[in-house]
Parts: C-alpha cells; sequence; structure tokens
C-alpha cells in the first residue's frame, strides 16, 4: 500500500475523488493539517488540531459496483478496533462505523464512489482519528468524544499508528473481497456496543426504533420493534 503525504488540504476525501485517475490503486492519502473535512450526511466536521490523522484510502478493485463494496466501511471500521486494541483501550462499534471508547466517539469513517461513464473509477474510504488533543478542544464539538492519548495518558505516535493501521488492512483486504463481510462479522459483533440494546436509528427521512437484535451475514442491522416486527436495515445511522 502506497502512502502519499500532504502537507494541508481542505478534505483528503475530496483531493482523491478530483484526483483519482492519478492515483494509484490502494493508495493512502494523509494530511495532518486538514481544514475543511465533511462528516457522514453532511453533519458538521469539527478539526482537532495537527497531532491527529485524517486520511482517505483509495481502493480500485474492478470498475463495477459490487455489493461486498458497501462493506468496506465495516472492514476499516473492525482494522482502526484492533489498532486501538494494541494501545490497551477498548473500543466498541457504532452501527455502521463510527467507534467509541467508554461511550465517546474516537473515530469515524465517510465512504464515497467515484463513478464515470457508468463505470467505477474508484472507492474512497476517508477516516479521522482523534490521537492526541486536549480536553478543551472536545469540548468543542456536539457530541461527546475522546482521544487515544486522554484515554492512554501517553503522546501517541502518528506515523507508528498509521503504519500499524495500514498492515492490518493489507492482510485482511484481499480475502475480503473475495469473501465478503462474513469473513469478519464475528470480529465485528464482539466489539458491538449497541447490540441487544435499544436503539433508534436514522434512515434517510424516518427513524426506526427498537432492540438491535444482531448483524445479518451481509452487514445490515436486524432490529426489532416493540410491535415485534423485524427491520433489516442496510443504511442508515444509530442516534
Amino acid at each position: 500500500m502506497k502512502l502519499l503525504y500532504l502537507e494541508e488540504i481542505d478534505s483528503t476525501n475530496k483531493y482523491a475523488k478530483e484526483n483519482i485517475t492519478q492515483i494509484s490503486d490502494s493508495t493512502i492519502v494523509y494530511t495532518y493539517n486538514q481544514t475543511a473535512g465533511r462528516g457522514r450526511l453532511n453533519r458538521k466536521w469539527s478539526y482537532m488540531g495537527k497531532d491527529n490523522i485524517y486520511a482517505s484510502i483509495v481502493l480500485k478493485p474492478s470498475d463495477d459496483i459490487r455489493p461486498v463494496y458497501s462493506n468496506l466501511t465495516q472492514l476499516l471500521c473492525l482494522i482502526l478496533c484492533q489498532t486501538f486494541e494494541e494501545y490497551g483501550v477498548i473500543p466498541k462499534i457504532k452501527w455502521p462505523n463510527d467507534i467509541q471508547i467508554k461511550g465517546k466517539k474516537i473515530s469515524g469513517i465517510l465512504a464515497e464512489a467515484v463513478m464515470g461513464e457508468g463505470k467505477l473509477k474508484g472507492i474512497v474510504l476517508g477516516f479521522g482519528i482523534n490521537l492526541n488533543t486536549t480536553e478543551d478542544i472536545l469540548k468543542e464539538i456536539d457530541q461527546p468524544a475522546t482521544s487515544l492519548n486522554i484515554e492512554t495518558g501517553k503522546t501517541i505516535d502518528k506515523t507508528e499508528f498509521l503504519q500499524k493501521l495500514t498492515n492490518k488492512f493489507c492482510l485482511l483486504y484481499n480475502r475480503f473481497i473475495e469473501d465478503g463481510f462474513l469473513l469478519i462479522r464475528e470480529d465485528y459483533i464482539r466489539r458491538a456496543g449497541f447490540l441487544n440494546k435499544e436503539v433508534s436509528v436514522k434512515v434517510l427521512e424516518r427513524i426506526v426504533s427498537g432492540i438491535a437484535k444482531d448483524i445479518t451475514e451481509e452487514g445490515a442491522l436486524k432490529l426489532v420493534d416493540k410491535n415485534n416486527n423485524e427491520h433489516v436495515l442496510l443504511i442508515g445511522d444509530i442516534l
């Protein structure tokens, strides 16, 4: 996997999409100084400082859309969790692809596909990781958040963390494209912090509430509402 470092950029996802033709397959575009990022569903994005990681993985597995590609965010989510665990913390997944520690967000993922002339030009997996920040900065964002240095009491080496993550991604990626979500389902479920709890999920313009019962073999959330109706949600965000 190649690394492409940018000293400062408005958004690694935006840069990757605009330069998708020139960027080779399996490249990580990263910076420590991103000025205008974007969250999922156009949520407000907060810059946490240059001691953190802002990155996008560019993938070109084929020129057509395949179902497994929608699960790539869950693969990256699991790999991020495994990397955090090497630092002695216990991350939990908030479906589909946010990571929390003690109920506070530490990382999120934004996936975007780039199409052209009816073909898939590439997939961009953007992610932000709170590695080194302060309580004062964290208080300025619109949801409970934490960082790895606060959880461990140590300053985190950005290059080392990114290398650990890259190595893990390379080990699993090709098998995942072949085998799909089922390859990681058990590992993903073990880290799911929402199962067997009552949740509300925003799906486009509606909200579905109930008990989160399971994650299917396709990575969908299986939820049972108060009327005992089962919902299988392929998209959405737990509120």
